[in-house]
């Protein structure tokens, strides 16, 4: 039971941090101003991720391709660490 509610709040954190980087590549879409509170907050939790992969990936033709790495990196975390959590506890 402890295992499956450990389960569940570390899908819901690595969700949280996704829907974060998806609000941030959309909300500008809808004209919301960088000074926003909410802009504030989304872009000091998920630049300390997007600041080392811009280093590898650079823009191509204006478009940030760095958030969508960012999601794949994420999935593939949260993958491996539901795994590690299904092998110790499993």
């Amino acid at each position: 039971m402890a295992v499956i509610l450990l389960l569940r709040l570390i899908d819901l954190m690595f969700t949280l941090y996704t829907f974060a980087f998806i609000a941030r590549a959309l909300l500008p879409l809808f004209r919301v101003n960088h000074y926003h509170p909410v802009m504030r907050f989304l872009y000091q939790i998920t630049e300390p991720l997007l600041v080392p992969l811009r280093r590898y990936i650079t823009p191509v033709g204006g478009l940030d391709f760095a958030p969508m790495a960012a999601i794949l990196i994420l999935w593939l975390a949260q993958w491996l660490v539901r795994m590690l959590i299904m092998m110790l506890f499993g």
